[in-house]
């Protein structure tokens, strides 16, 4: 993979494209940071490096935290020589050997975010300050990731953002330290909508329930606009309770709405319960406006899948990445079997993607300090911008400079309607081309002209 490729797509633009004028200190560039000054955030003392894990162990998304801790521990196997190497083996850039990150062993601390922000930020901080982590990484949540992000961003410590889906991770609320892996709303918008149109017509009247946070605000807003644009109507959007369990009183007054179309802007317990309760409420069989009653789920996951059981059958939506990716579409997605048999044979299941993209940007980061040859994060963020890379199952991706968001391509899915077992509850209806999910680092649905990631931060 080459860079003209990218530049081509109008990725790589400008000077502030480039991220160097952005994402650095004003007089020196990372790599000036890490020879001047030996004094940053938790420099590591030693033999060791301690990365601090953060997952939701509790709460609705408790499922995902779980899967990212399972994929956090093989990394760091991985990373300290032992197991099978995973992707280690596969990843294009090749500096993991097994010998640590920069010859460094890896430690690492756990916490709970428990989907709440300010619980997040409270385990991330006690992280840094009483364990030494010098990078902070995981979450299922967008809520969480901002609030994490900008902690991160105070306290001069890299953040690799977990599962985040929010347009504003690296839209209006992007930060020097903070990189993200996983796709966004507008990606979804962008990949679903043309699908949509194809199996469902443009003459469709949809009704959005949405999650009352910032990750439910951008993907109802990236969903509208990408099916409004198509032909779809809105008819009616209700925002709902991130703790809420029982849905029925939200999905009752659907039936009389006038919609033929119901979009659930959920994720987790709160989209296996919604959707579990617009089955019970006959939605799947109903019919409306002389069509046959729709329901859609943006963004989902094989774990959401085994809640959600037969009722997902037929339900499309997206994901950043399926285990099943190299087996069905080929060597584009190299990488994807050696990360499933190597996460199988540890725990006797398939990963999910939010253990696929905790897993990447734990050897993300390492490898961006192994290239910088220094922990000091404006090092890392130098090594990380613009950086292009391969073999970690998503086929050829791009950290943005300009906002620190990847690009690859998105997966759409459908739940399948006589699966094989209880891991393979999924297919894949297309992957689409990173060239039609991408978008101007100042779309507006990204905070337009106003989002700047400011400057790195070395902190101490």
């Amino acid at each position: 993979m080459t860079s003209s490729k990218f530049t081509r797509r109008g990725l790589l633009k400008t000077g502030a494209a480039s991220g160097i004028a952005l994402a650095t200190p004003t007089i020196f560039t990372g790599a000036a940071w890490a020879a001047a000054h030996t004094g940053f955030t938790n420099a590591p003392q030693g033999d060791t490096v301690t990365l601090g894990f953060n997952v939701p162990q509790s709460g609705p998304y408790a499922d995902e935290g779980a899967d990212e801790l399972r994929a956090y521990e093989l990394a760091v196997e991985h990373l300290n020589g032992e197991g099978d190497g995973g992707m280690l083996n596969t990843f294009s850039s090749k500096t993991l050997d097994g010998t640590g990150i920069n010859g460094k062993r890896v430690e690492y601390v756990t916490g709970d975010t428990q989907t709440k922000s300010d619980a997040a930020r409270a385990s991330a901080r006690s992280m840094i300050e009483k364990d030494g982590a010098i990078m902070i990484t995981g979450g299922s949540s967008s809520g969480v990731a901002v609030a994490v992000q900008a902690l991160c961003q105070e306290a001069g410590v890299i953040f690799m953002a977990g599962l985040t889906h929010s347009n504003d991770t690296t839209g209006v609320d992007r930060k020097a330290n903070g990189f993200r892996h996983f796709f966004n709303s507008y990606m979804s918008g962008a990949a679903l909508a043309p699908i949509l149109i194809d199996q469902y017509g443009a003459d469709r009247k949809a009704y959005h329930l949405t999650a009352d946070y910032n990750w439910g605000y951008t993907t109802e807003e990236a969903m509208r606009q990408s099916t409004e644009a198509m032909g779809w109507e809105t008819v009616n959007s209700v925002k709902t309770p991130l703790t809420q369990t029982d849905f029925s009183s939200y999905i009752a007054p659907v039936l009389n709405s006038g919609a033929d179309v119901l979009v659930l802007n959920h994720y987790g317990g709160n989209m296996v319960n919604s959707l579990t309760n617009a089955v019970q409420f006959g939605l799947r069989e109903a019919e409306a406006n002389g069509k046959q009653f729709e329901i859609v789920v943006p963004l989902y996951s094989e774990l959401m899948a085994q809640g959600a059981g037969e009722n997902i059958a037929g339900i499309l939506g997206s994901q950043n990445w399926d285990w099943k990716l190299e087996n069905q579409l080929g060597e584009r997605y190299v990488g994807t079997n050696a990360f499933v048999e190597s996460f199988g044979n540890k725990y006797g299941r398939p990963p999910s993607q939010a253990a696929h993209t905790c897993y990447v940007q734990t050897l993300l980061y390492a490898d961006a300090v192994n290239r910088a040859g220094s922990f000091n994060p404006c090092a890392v963020v130098e090594a990380l911008e613009g950086f292009e890379f391969d073999g970690m199952g998503n086929g050829p991706t791009l950290y943005r400079a300009a906002d620190h968001q990847c690009f690859k391509d998105v997966i759409v899915v459908r739940g399948k309607e006589n699966p094989e077992n209880e891991f393979d509850l999924v297919e894949i209806v297309e992957a689409t081309p990173v060239d039609q999910v991408t978008y101007e680092p100042n779309h507006p649905q990204f905070g337009g002209d106003a989002a700047s990631l400011g400057d790195c931060n070395p902190g101490a």
